[in-house]
């Protein structure tokens, strides 16, 4: 019965049911060049709001929104989900917003002019990432 987990299951079919692999460094080297290409496309599409110095700044701005997604968004999320709740996520758009005018004052090259256009750039971020997923 392959895809279901039964009692008496080895761990070695545990492992092949999983699928768990390890992480190749040329692989996260693509990714970490598609995500950044994604975030140099976007601030050409919102030149008006968003600038970015060079491609080497959006790599810098790709690696400071992995970590702060990683270790400050879930804590706001946790801290304002009752507001997230009450608003049904679109306070999410807030937080994400936030983080990046967080990351705007920390990278050198990445300006963002306002708050209005950090939430336009995660939404439009959000479209161009969706669309280069299934590239």
């Amino acid at each position: 019965m392959r895809g279901r987990l039964t009692v008496g299951q080895k761990p070695l079919e545990l492992l092949i049911l999983v699928r768990i692999q390890a992480p190749q460094p040329m692989s996260f080297l693509i990714k970490i060049l598609i995500n950044s290409f994604a975030i140099y496309l976007t601030t050409y599409f919102l030149k008006e709001g968003i600038q970015i110095k060079d491609f080497y700044a959006a790599i810098v701005v790709y690696l400071a929104l992995s970590l702060v997604n990683t270790f400050i968004k879930p804590i706001l999320k946790i801290l304002f989900l009752p507001l997230n709740i009450l608003t049904l996520g679109l306070f999410s758009l807030v937080i994400n917003g936030g983080l990046i005018i967080l990351i705007s004052h920390f990278v050198p090259g990445f300006y963002v002019k306002d708050f209005f256009w950090a939430i336009l750039f995660s939404v439009v971020l959000s479209v161009v990432n969706w669309f280069f997923r299934f590239l």
